[in-house]
């Protein structure tokens, strides 16, 4: 298995703040919204630990999430939606999860259901680089 078999990441000329700023902005601009954003290189440097930087903003869309949660509430196990950014041998990245990967452990879930809402992520990532 590769890393596109279950995610999508895309390489970003913008600074790791700059591609943060613009993935919170797109996220709104899809409708989106924003739950958290976890600064993980920050809590591991508090435990003593030293990673290049990396945040985590977890996203969620409610039609989307009522949906799959009326289908089978296990699916909260992929919830919410996560983008990650981060820096890696010296580039920005942004990256997901690929949602269409739920319809593999979900039966409930169809399959075209699961690629519309990676279809939204995968934009979100695109005009975000």
């Amino acid at each position: 298995m590769n890393l596109g078999d279950f995610a999508y990441v895309a390489d970003t000329q913008k600074s790791f703040d700059d591609a943060v700023v613009s993935v919170l902005r797109e996220v709104e601009k899809k409708g989106w919204a924003v739950f958290n954003v976890i600064d993980i290189s920050e809590r591991l440097a508090a435990k003593g630990f030293n990673q290049g930087p990396i945040k985590l903003i977890e996203i969620c869309n409610g039609k989307h999430a009522n949906n799959f949660l009326s289908k089978d509430r296990y699916i909260s196990l992929f919830m919410p939606c996560r983008i990650n950014v981060m820096e890696e041998d010296g580039k920005v990245k942004i990256g997901s999860m690929r949602p269409a990967v739920m319809s593999q452990f979900f039966p409930k879930v169809e399959q075209d259901e699961a690629v519309t809402v990676e279809r939204e992520v995968v934009e979100i990532i695109d005009n975000s680089k």
